[in-house]
């Protein structure tokens, strides 16, 4: 009799021990950790916004414009027996070249002179190479600033003393570049402010003040006509140059107080 109270009572202390809390709560954490350490995967996310944290809203503005500026690339190349026969020509050819596009309305100091070279020339036939004349190599850039006169500069050149004709590239001049990135900045900066507006209204947040704003600009650079313009001459025709569009880009990206 006395055995068999005993293992009663035994019995009563386990069944006890298994519903304390303390037991319940420390087997839940076991089963939990053979479950994530042995069991299948549950794929979950979790997205959390605190309050007050920016919102970051990126904006783009783009305008396009008709350059304005052509730079054309010419020179005068000269060979002879002489070096002071071969410097005197192209001397007096630059002076003719120079007084052709200032008769054009080009002003002078749009006309840069950007290489001058006195090199000889050798005959390599012989055991010892010797100096059979020498040549002088002139280049010039060319800034026009009234677009219409581009195809008249082309002409004259050619007729004037300038026997290389090179690239004619296409800028934006200064002003108009400035005016034409601040209408892009405006236009990118409106662009965040719709996006930045509509997904407060669809998250239901509040837009606080602006906490930062950062832009980066894309505008090209001179636009290249590569192909290199024809000798001038009888019968030549006019060139036809055109300069198409450029387009400049600003982004921006604009923080947002959330309220």
């Amino acid at each position: 009799m006395p055995s068999f109270s005993l293992c009663y009572t035994f019995g009563m202390d386990k069944e006890k021990l298994f519903k304390h809390p303390l037991t319940l709560i420390f087997s839940f954490f076991i089963l939990l950790f053979a479950y994530s350490k042995f069991g299948p995967t549950i794929p979950f996310s979790v997205f959390s916004q605190d309050r007050g944290a920016p919102l970051v809203v990126e904006g783009t503005g783009e305008v396009s414009v008709v350059p304005d500026v052509a730079k054309v690339s010419l020179g005068i190349d000269e060979s002879g027996a002489t070096l002071d026969a071969v410097q005197k020509s192209a001397n007096a050819k630059s002076k003719t070249l120079v007084d052709a596009l200032k008769g054009l309305g080009i002003d002078e100091k749009d006309i840069k002179t950007t290489n001058y070279s006195v090199f000889p020339e050798y005959d390599y036939q012989g055991r010892t190479p010797r100096i059979t004349g020498y040549r002088v190599s002139i280049a010039y850039e060319v800034k026009v600033k009234d677009f219409d006169k581009v195809n008249d500069v082309l002409v004259t050149v050619t007729s004037s003393g300038a026997n290389v004709v090179g690239n004619v590239s296409f800028e934006v001049n200064a002003e108009t570049k400035n005016k034409k990135m601040g209408e892009a900045r405006e236009e990118a900066v409106k662009e965040a402010k719709q996006k930045a507006q509509s997904l407060a209204s669809a998250a239901g947040v509040t837009l606080g003040k602006i906490l930062n704003i950062s832009e980066t600009q894309q505008f090209p650079g001179p636009i290249a006509l590569r192909e290199a313009v024809g000798i001038g001459g009888a019968g030549v025709p006019t060139p036809d140059i055109t300069p198409g569009e450029t387009q400049f880009t600003v982004s921006v990206s604009v923080s947002w107080e959330i309220r």
